[in-house]
């Protein structure tokens, strides 16, 4: 069995997973700003659960992660710093942990799920924010590890702002008091706005990193379908003889990557354990 914990700003998700991928048991509870009672709710939700021999443990974190020392440097909308979210997790379910990046974790779900017609697949991950990851031959890359593409400077509107300052759901909520989800299909401005302004960032990363594919998920990227066909307009445009844009896929479970990813790395590393 693997324990899969998902942190995000406003709840934490732990899921157990059999050996081969089975979902069997699922708790949810509100993230508390303060870490301490962090801890202590983790602690009692993992005690709770009715499986507790587990292969190993990975845990989804928002933000910059320290690999070497299991510890969570800065979160995206947390207060907590260089948390040793690793350590605390181990001290608990007596078993391995490991402690990735969200978006990290999102992309190898993903990217697992297409090995079969892809070997470099980069995953966008549109939220309140945006993040990515990078995946190649089904290990995510190390050189992509530290990179925050929803930071990347670009030019809008005359200025250099960060990508998710203009492209992520919070700001289509900020424009149009809606999120993505909500908007009308026939909302033509809306869906030419959004899929302009996140057509300009994934120009630079296809450039930049030359995948083979662009998988969208997150809760507003996982809306692909209604701006799919603007978003491919707005690439062309941007195409150039040394420039051919890769195809664009929706994430195949925009919801459950991450508890997926959490668990694909789990038993990439300590599955021959068993």
């Amino acid at each position: 069995m693997y324990a899969t914990i998902d942190i995000g700003g406003t709840k934490t998700l732990i899921t157990v997973f059999t050996a081969h991928g089975e979902a069997k048991e699922s708790v949810k509870f509100p993230t508390p700003r303060d870490y301490d009672q962090f801890k202590s709710e983790l602690s009692a939700a993992l005690q709770g659960l009715e499986h507790h021999d587990f292969q190993a443990a990975c845990v989804a974190a928002p933000g910059r992660i320290d690999h070497k020392n299991g510890v969570a440097m800065v979160f995206g909308n947390l207060p907590w710093v260089n948390a040793p979210i690793q350590a605390d997790v181990e001290s608990v379910l007596h078993c391995p942990a490991i402690l990735e990046n969200d978006a990290k974790l999102a992309a190898l779900s993903e990217a697992l799920l297409v090995r079969d017609q892809y070997r470099k697949v980069l995953y966008v991950t549109i939220s309140t924010g945006i993040g990515g990851g990078l995946v190649i031959d089904g290990q995510i890359d190390p050189d992509f590890d530290s990179i925050e593409i929803g930071q990347m400077l670009l030019e809008y509107d005359g200025e250099l702002r960060r990508w998710e300052e203009f492209a992520s759901g919070k700001a289509f909520q900020a424009k149009y008091n809606m999120r993505v989800g909500d908007m009308p299909d026939d909302n033509n401005g809306a869906w030419y706005w959004f899929a302009r302004n996140i057509a300009i960032g994934m120009v630079h990363l296809a450039a930049t990193l030359a995948p083979e594919v662009i998988i969208v998920g997150g809760g507003a990227g996982g809306h692909l379908d209604k701006f799919q066909e603007r978003l491919a307009e707005q690439l062309k445009i941007y195409e150039t003889p040394l420039l051919t844009m890769p195809p664009i896929q929706v994430a195949k479970r925009p919801e459950e990557a991450v508890v997926y990813g959490c668990y694909d790395l789990a038993r990439m590393r300590y599955g021959h354990h068993q």
